[in-house]
């Protein structure tokens, strides 16, 4: 058991790790605050091999581990969690284009993905439907053998509206989770449209808007995988997703913790710096022990999911609670350590806590994430 990185993914990081600080750092407050998304950044992205991290390398992937691109979206989301979070979703969107996807549609969709000419959306969530995603009603309807005639729509989706490529989860079957089928939609699809940007606690450099469907007819070479496949695609996704979305969590408070630092060996009180009180100085200890830990739990997990471990999708569940729930905790408890300077939008770190809160929410809530460890646990 190694917990050394290997140089390969020493070299990953810093190059995630200067890229962020040069395209991701400087204007994420901008993007922000005019809720920009910065989709000529993501290009640049893409230019190091980001829009495709573990797709495979003959349509231009990276064909990197899960680890790997955990390590990597942990050092991009010290600069700009929203950006980092929408390129995850990105990600796993491709990947599944390119694991259940016939050799026609990779060679077709995925060179544009990975990129990032166009950028893809996962479509999974419905007004009615979050926690209960195998309840989904967004009607899948066969014309023929010539296409399909898609009513419904998805909730919350990131990247509604901006995105060119729309990875849908639709019921083609009856009902439950045998039922479901995932197609690759073009954003313009006749009868397709979207809802008003939502507006958010945090995000903003992503939009999120409802994806709509009215009688659209989408090509019946749409379909990824087999019908009736859908929702094991889906959940396959979540896996990676969940893993990706906790290193974000781990990114933004690593760097909050480290404003922290910075902050309590600069600002005195009662003529003395702030670090030299222990009340204080147990609060750090606990904040970096708690993201050392969840660190851990990432990458195991990270790995269990490249080896497709029997574990892999408890581990993963695991990994999200663990990792956002302390990664929430972190940023908060920077915040507090920085007293009203840390309220102020000059200092960074209320951005972070708006952007952090709904990691807790997203790619299954954390107590959807505890039913799925615990389910494991107790039926074996």
């Amino acid at each position: 058991m190694d917990f050394e990185l290997s140089e390969e993914q020493r070299a990953f990081r810093d190059v995630a790790a200067s890229f962020a600080a040069e395209h991701l750092a400087p204007y994420a407050n901008e993007w922000d605050e005019k809720h920009i998304f910065p989709r000529d950044v993501l290009m640049k992205a893409a230019e190091l091999g980001f829009g495709g991290l573990y797709v495979r390398e003959d349509v231009g992937g990276s064909g990197l581990t899960r680890l790997d691109a955990a390590i990597i979206f942990e050092e991009l989301a010290k600069a700009c969690p929203s950006t980092a979070a929408f390129i995850s979703i990105h990600n796993m969107a491709a990947w599944m284009i390119d694991q259940y996807g016939t050799e026609e549609q990779r060679q077709r969709l995925l060179p544009q993905l990975v990129t990032m000419e166009k950028v893809a959306s996962y479509c999974l969530t419905e007004p009615s439907s979050g926690s209960d995603a195998a309840s989904l009603r967004t009607r899948a309807v066969k014309q023929g053998n010539s296409s399909y005639r898609v009513t419904g729509g998805k909730a919350f989706i990131s990247g509604g509206g901006a995105s060119d490529l729309y990875v849908t989860m639709v019921r083609t079957g009856g009902d439950g989770p045998s039922g479901i089928s995932c197609l690759a939609i073009d954003k313009d699809t006749p009868g397709l449209s979207f809802g008003a940007q939502e507006k958010k606690l945090g995000w903003h450099s992503q939009p999120t808007a409802a994806v709509l469907f009215d009688d659209a007819e989408v090509p019946a070479d749409a379909l990824i995988g087999a019908e009736g496949q859908g929702f094991a695609i889906a959940m396959s996704g979540l896996d990676g997703g969940r893993l990706n979305i906790g290193a974000c969590s781990l990114g933004a408070a690593q760097h909050c913790l480290e404003k922290t630092v910075t902050y309590l060996n600069e600002r005195k009180q009662f003529g003395r710096p702030l670090a030299d009180f222990q009340a204080l100085q147990f609060r750090v200890a606990d904040m970096a022990t708690e993201l050392e830990a969840a660190r851990l739990l990432v990458h195991k997990a990270a790995i269990m999911v490249t080896e497709k471990h029997p574990d892999a999708t408890m581990f993963a569940a695991m990994a999200k609670r663990k990792a956002t729930d302390v990664g929430f905790a972190v940023v908060n408890e920077a915040m507090q350590l920085h007293g009203g300077y840390g309220y102020l939008r000059d200092f960074g770190i209320e951005r972070y806590l708006r952007d952090v809160r709904v990691h807790q929410i997203l790619e299954g809530t954390n107590e959807i994430m505890r039913v799925v460890i615990s389910r494991k646990i107790l039926k074996g």
